[in-house]
């Protein structure tokens, strides 16, 4: 079994749900507390294990690319003020360890996976999107990571949502349990909910062999007209192990701007340095 060493960051999108802040500024580098939500996902990556770290973009993401770059001015400054660079940890990877691929086109998540085909090769890789904030010990990426090693083949991460909101996810039709793990018997992207084969939704963290980016590479449009990771994962269903694993932790839905804001709170909350103000605001609003 091969050590999953590569991570697919989809960043392409316009983040159109928040403008106008994201006019100018990628919706990824929005911050919670003081860290943006690309950090978050690249930090969770590299508690995995991850060693190298692929970005597909669009136009206007450069800011992404800055923020993952030295910064000698600043850093220099900070020294000449006997300031520490600890803030700044994890904002400066090793040389070739971040890869920019373009997707030129905005057509769907699976396309974006397609776009690093040439990088990911022939080995097994992890899919990451910062939308989803995960909190929890260990990160949710290790967690899967974890049960990669003992299942193999291709993993998504999966959370029980209400009926309602069936139709905003991939929705997972279930087979034998076990605690976290469930054996994926099908995926049906989007159905409604009287369709819709359970309630166990696929949220934004992925393992997956590389025989997926054939099948992306022949993959028809889905649901919205665009190339869907869902469908391309529901074809290899019996040819491959397929597992869902229910992620220990807390899931935060950061391109919602509800879910944003509570994403702040409650991160800010677990701050000691700054807890008690944002203790003290909600007690008296």
């Amino acid at each position: 079994m091969r050590k999953i060493r590569k991570a697919v960051f989809p960043i392409g999108g316009l983040g159109t749900r928040f403008l106008p802040a994201t006019k100018s500024m990628p919706k990824e580098m929005l911050p919670v507390v003081d860290r943006p939500l690309i950090q978050y996902a690249v930090d969770e990556a590299r508690e995995a294990g991850i060693e190298q770290f692929i970005f597909v973009t669009s136009r206007g993401k450069s800011l992404i690319e800055d923020h993952f770059d030295h910064a000698f001015e600043l850093e220099e400054a900070m020294a000449r003020r006997g300031k520490s660079l600890a803030a700044l940890d994890g904002t400066r990877p090793s040389p070739g360890d971040i890869a920019i691929v373009r997707q030129q086109e905005p057509l769907g998540l699976g396309h974006a996976v397609w776009c690093a085909r040439r990088l990911i090769g022939d080995e097994p890789f992890a899919v990451l999107l910062p939308d989803d904030l995960m909190v929890g010990e260990p990160g949710c990426l290790k967690q899967m990571v974890d049960a990669y090693e003992e299942l193999g083949g291709n993993l998504i991460c999966t959370e029980e949502v209400a009926a309602s909101d069936t139709h905003k996810y991939g929705i997972v039709t279930p087979g034998a349990q076990a605690g976290a793990i469930t054996e994926v018997k099908g995926l049906v992207e989007k159905p409604a909910p009287d369709v819709a084969p359970s309630r166990l939704a696929v949220i934004g963290r992925y393992i997956l062999q590389p025989e997926v980016m054939n099948v992306l590479g022949s993959q028809e449009e889905g649901a919205g007209g665009e190339i869907q990771l869902t469908d391309a994962l529901a074809r290899m269903i019996g040819q491959q192990p397929f597992h869902g694993v229910t992620f220990a932790g807390k899931r935060y839905d950061c391109g919602d701007k509800g879910g944003f804001v509570t994403a702040t709170l409650a991160l800010a909350l677990d701050r000691p340095d700054i807890a008690p103000a944002v203790r003290a605001f909600l007690a008296a609003a």
